[in-house]
């Protein structure tokens, strides 16, 4: 069993060390960061979504922009449309499940905001759904996903794509992203900034 143990662990750090090694992926991500960076120094925020496991780091991010991150800080505006379940089982009830993000994306999305989508697949309905009301309200739409980015990926304005074909392995790192994002965020905004 050790050995099994050490084996996904191993995995888990092979594909981190794909993303470590890719230039162009590592330039997506530093370009979406930017993008944050930008928004936050406006009036605008960020809105999250996810099924699942990705339904829990939408969350999970925007609970680490909301309350803190590394440090005390006034609160970022960040959204997880995962969360409110009379939203979405009345969507869901009236509208069909493949609109449970799209139609509150459409309530709350404002122009300038940033639609984040997470998806291990790239094929999610619900958020091809909010990735299409995001283009009608001027939401710049980012894709994280993983295997050949899907649907997802080519509707989106960034995708980043974590190369593997293991939803675990996506997953951990979708959430190291979130966390790099997190960090660079709140640092730029109200820390000493980030070292090129």
């Amino acid at each position: 069993m050790k050995e099994y143990i050490k084996d996904q662990i191993k995995k888990s750090y092979e594909t981190k060390i794909a993303i470590y090694e890719n230039n162009e992926l590592l330039s997506k991500i530093e370009q979406v960061a930017k993008l944050c960076v930008e928004l936050y120094r406006g009036k605008n925020k960020t809105i999250l979504a996810g099924n699942g496991g990705s339904a829990a780091d939408a969350q999970h991010i925007a609970a680490e922009l909301v309350g803190r991150y590394g440090f005390d800080r006034p609160s970022i505006p960040s959204l997880s449309l995962t969360t409110d379940t009379s939203n979405l089982t009345a969507i869901g009830n009236d509208y069909g499940y493949d609109k449970v993000f799209s139609r509150q994306l459409e309530g709350m999305g404002q122009d300038g905001d940033i639609f984040i989508g997470i998806s291990t697949s790239g094929n999610s309905l619900n958020i091809i759904n909010a990735f299409k009301v995001a283009k009608e309200k001027n939401i710049k739409t980012v894709a994280l996903v993983g295997r050949d980015g899907g649907e997802m990926a080519k509707l989106a304005n960034f995708a980043i794509i974590i190369p593997s074909n293991s939803t675990p392995r996506i997953q951990e790192s979708h959430i190291l992203i979130g966390h790099i994002l997190c960090d660079i965020i709140e640092k730029e905004i109200f820390g000493e900034g980030i070292e090129d």
